[in-house]
């Protein structure tokens, strides 16, 4: 009885001392998380300052994907022997110069991805390589003499094209002077009414080039481990609706260890000429006008590893 009292005695003692210890700690690792965060705001403070002083800024993140699958006799699928696979990548780039009188800003978007599918028990089947399928280049640069601390007078030079298949058919260039607007930090609003959007064709094609207005909207951030850039760019053209088009790009990436992490880009877009082009001349509807041709709405998206530059 009496070895049973004390060893009753004993596990209460030690359920309290580990008690007393389990306290003691997280009161140890409150203490030392304040003193972290009152750190981390001093930082992000000091930061903030760095990120004011006049300068170059410069930076670069993007998302990498890929899959590659080789099958052999698995009977349970259309195509039991067949080699396919799946690459791409995004790359989003800035340097901006920015200075108490002025600034000039600087990016480049570009999202490439190739696919491939070959029938190894076909063999007229010509799909044995990488074949391009999400072609996106965008690159612009933007000057402005500042009139007040948010708004200035500006000038932009804004190109986009794809490069992998038919490079420059079509490619548009995008000219014009008007005000930008930086109502915050990282946002860009640029306002254009005196725009001339160039547009790049071979052959006889439904491409025009016409006068117009141009605004682009980008917000770039990075929050600790989060990268973030949305842009939206349009041209409304003077001449006619059917000529005018806007693009709206988004890029995201997490960093989980070091700077490698996980990413995903989608866009949106519309643009009457191109789908008419496509009716006409890859669909073969030559009787397509811009009145009954259907303008879907365009879209994109890449989900993989992303790398921090």
């Amino acid at each position: 009885m009496k070895k049973l009292f004390f060893t009753l005695l004993l596990s209460v003692s030690v359920i309290s001392i580990n008690a007393q210890t389990k306290e003691e700690l997280q009161a140890q690792k409150s203490e030392k998380q304040a003193i972290a965060d009152a750190a981390q705001a001093e930082a992000n403070a000091l930061q903030a300052k760095i990120d004011a002083l006049p300068g170059w800024r410069k930076g670069a993140f993007g998302t990498i994907g890929g899959s590659l699958s080789n099958f052999n006799n698995w009977y349970s699928q259309g195509t039991p022997n067949n080699a396919s696979g799946n690459i791409g990548f995004t790359v989003n780039g800035f340097a901006n110069l920015i200075e108490d009188k002025f600034f000039w800003r600087n990016s480049l978007t570009t999202n490439l991805n190739w696919v491939k599918l070959d029938n190894k028990d076909n063999g007229t089947d010509e799909d044995d390589s990488f074949e391009p399928s999400t072609d996106v280049f965008n690159i612009s640069s933007l000057y402005g003499r500042n009139i007040t601390k948010t708004l200035a007078i500006s000038g932009l030079a804004e190109y986009r094209t794809t490069i992998l298949d038919n490079f420059n058919d079509p490619g548009y260039l995008d000219v014009g002077v008007g005000a930008t607007w930086t109502p915050v930090q990282n946002l860009i609003v640029v306002v254009h009414p005196l725009n001339y959007n160039f547009v790049f064709a071979d052959g006889d094609s439904v491409f025009e080039s016409s006068l117009g207005a141009k605004i682009v909207a980008d917000y770039t951030r990075q929050l600790g481990a989060i990268n973030f850039k949305t842009n939206l760019s349009a041209f409304q053209s003077y001449k006619s609706g059917d000529y005018s088009n806007w693009t709206w790009t988004n890029s995201f990436s997490y960093t989980l260890w070091k700077m490698i992490g996980v990413g995903f880009d989608f866009g949106l877009r519309s643009n009457k000429q191109e789908a008419l082009n496509y009716s006409i001349e890859t669909l073969g509807n030559t009787g397509e006008t811009f009145d009954s041709v259907d303008n879907d709405l365009q879209s994109y998206y890449t989900f993989g590893l992303s790398y921090k530059f």
